[in-house]
């Protein structure tokens, strides 16, 4: 059987953008490798990443993450990394060729849903969003409170 251990169970999802859920409608998600410095990974490894108001961008053939926040590690020593810089997210050719053909579409954009570790390496779940209009929010949060309220009507039916 294939048995996780309680490590790899600790570190599946290191960072979740739920802004993200709440303003875009995701249509594609992309799992890339981001670039990384060592002080970076170690400062993930302590859980000090914040993904809200993150996005990624296609540059001259090659796509980076912006506004990514990794605070510095605590154990640092003279090393140090600059905390919002930007990184370069490692993706196939022809998949980046997909997100240039999609984002030059008006409204579309590449919003970083999560971060997690895979077989020691750091992943970003990048999806292909459309900006949600106000309208479609509030019916986005009327839907959810309909489900809660059946929810609760069906667990006192018991």
């Amino acid at each position: 059987m294939n048995e996780r251990t309680e490590r790899e169970k600790a570190q599946a999802n290191i960072a979740e953008n739920r802004k993200a859920f709440h303003d875009y409608h995701l249509l594609e998600t992309f799992e890339a490798g981001v670039a990384l410095l060592g002080t970076e990974v170690k400062a993930i490894r302590e859980g000090r990443v914040n993904l809200r108001d993150s996005f990624a961008r296609v540059d001259n053939g090659e796509v980076f993450l912006y506004n990514v926040n990794i605070s510095p590690y605590s154990h640092r020593g003279y090393v140090d990394h600059e905390p919002m810089r930007r990184r370069k997210l490692l993706l196939h050719r022809d998949e980046i060729r997909k997100l240039v053909g999609k984002t030059v579409e008006k409204g579309m954009t590449l919003v970083p849903v999560r971060m997690y570790f895979k077989n020691g390496r750091v992943k970003v779940a990048v999806s292909l969003a459309r900006g949600k209009k106000e309208y479609d929010k509030r019916e986005t949060i009327k839907r959810r409170e309909v489900d809660r309220e059946t929810r609760a009507a069906l667990k006192g039916r018991r």
